[in-house]
């Protein structure tokens, strides 16, 4: 078992600070794993209860007799196939001293449990927990190709944590048809499973690319408010994710669509038909699916939050993977499968028009971070893992200057 102790601690801080913690993100990513862990090192009396399990299921059968008496920490897994309890959370998270602080399970973002938001609004604290990141996995790396196989294999614990890859592919298929036939329906979404597996399929071949909704659409044969709400519900259950672009006013014309990534790299290959890692390299989505792993890893790395993190691109042909906007810095990230990355004039473009702090460039491989240029750091993606790197911004008196503030759209 790896022990997630940044989250860990987290958790733990939210819990002392709200009466309700809800600890939302995929399916079989590790919550109930991670509240177990939790629950070992808490002090006082706990209780769980797992709605899933039919025993648990008939205990709650009045939720206010039972949960009105617990006290210390009380667990409630898989929250969203009981949206009843909420208004209840509500009325036991306001009571006098709080005796009882509720930890709640759940695998569907806020914006799908909409009883969360409107009930517990003030009350709550939400923490997502994602795939096993990469400084969580470089301790317990028994192979040097670790790098590689949590690309190859995904952040699930299961498909990541297992003996041979023909295991992580058959649990990752199986992830899915479990996905589409049951999860979808117990959240009360009710889509035809071999469509959504279409769309999840044709999201596949778009990942890392800027969504073009009318295009997916002709191919489905469907509306494009249809494909969107498709695009809604696998980023609101973590299986999708956009990443917003990043408006300069450089009157150039700027790309205004969001990118679209499929979250998971792991499940990236299978609905893509990846086998090993020679047929990930010989796949024409390599660079992309590699720019969606890293990308989501510095994002992890750095905590950045909702509106933190953009690209920037213009249609003329220069652009920047990924800009994180944080305390007043903005550092530039290009995402290479390279061991030998350079400068290029796009980056030279993308330093100038967005004023950034520092540039790094992120290649495959191991070993200490480089300088390639004045503000341009070619640093390797093992770096992740590693607690002594820290990406900052260099002196800003010898850097690009900006240009003017700029906007989201």
């Amino acid at each position: 078992m790896i022990l997630r102790t940044r989250h860990l601690e987290s958790i733990k801080q939210k819990l002392a600070n709200f009466p309700v913690v809800a600890i939302l993100g995929a399916r079989q990513v590790g919550k109930t794993t991670l509240a177990a862990q939790l629950e070992a090192d808490w002090p006082g009396p706990k209780r769980r209860f797992d709605l899933e399990d039919p025993d648990d299921q008939a205990r709650l059968a009045d939720p206010a007799f039972v949960l009105r008496e617990l006290k210390g920490l009380v667990v409630i897994d898989e929250i969203q196939l009981r949206p009843d309890i909420f208004p209840l959370l509500r009325v036991l998270a306001d009571r006098p001293g709080t005796p009882a602080r509720f930890l709640i399970l759940g695998s569907a973002a806020p914006e799908l449990l909409k009883a969360t938001a409107e009930s517990l609004a003030g009350r709550v604290a939400f923490h997502e927990l994602d795939g096993l990141a990469l400084d969580e996995i470089a301790s317990s790396a028994v192979t040097p190709d670790w790098l590689d196989t949590r690309w190859l294999c995904g952040g699930f614990p299961r498909a990541l944590l297992v003996s041979d890859i023909e295991q992580s592919r058959e649990w990752r298929e199986a992830f899915i048809r479990t996905y589409l036939e049951r999860d979808l329906p117990q959240l009360g979404i009710h889509l035809p499973a071999l469509t959504l597996r279409r769309f999840w399929t044709m999201l596949a071949h778009y990942h890392g690319q800027t969504w073009n909704g009318s295009e997916l659409a002709r191919s489905l044969g469907v509306s494009d408010k249809t494909v969107s709400r498709y695009l809604d519900i696998l980023e609101g259950t973590y299986m999708a994710f956009r990443l917003m672009p990043w408006h300069a006013n450089v009157g150039k014309r700027e790309v205004k669509a969001p990118k679209v990534y499929v979250a998971d790299t792991g499940l990236l290959h299978s609905l893509l038909g990846v086998g090993g890692l020679d047929g990930l390299l010989a796949h024409p989505k390599c660079g992309a699916s590699w720019e969606g792993f890293i990308l989501r890893e510095i994002i992890r790395r750095l905590g950045a939050k909702r509106g933190e993190a953009f690209f920037w691109g213009v249609h003329a042909g220069a652009e920047l993977d990924l800009l994180i906007l944080q305390e007043g810095c903005r550092l530039g990230f290009e995402i290479k499968l390279t061991r030998s990355p350079r400068v290029t004039a796009a980056m030279r473009s993308a330093m100038e028009t967005l004023g950034l702090d520092h540039l790094y460039v992120m290649c495959h491989g191991e070993g200490e971070p480089w300088s390639l240029a004045a503000g341009v750091s070619a640093v390797p993606a093992a770096c992740l893992a590693s607690e002594q790197w820290q990406p900052k911004a260099f002196d800003r008196t010898a850097g690009p200057q900006r240009k003017e503030q700029g906007k989201t759209v």
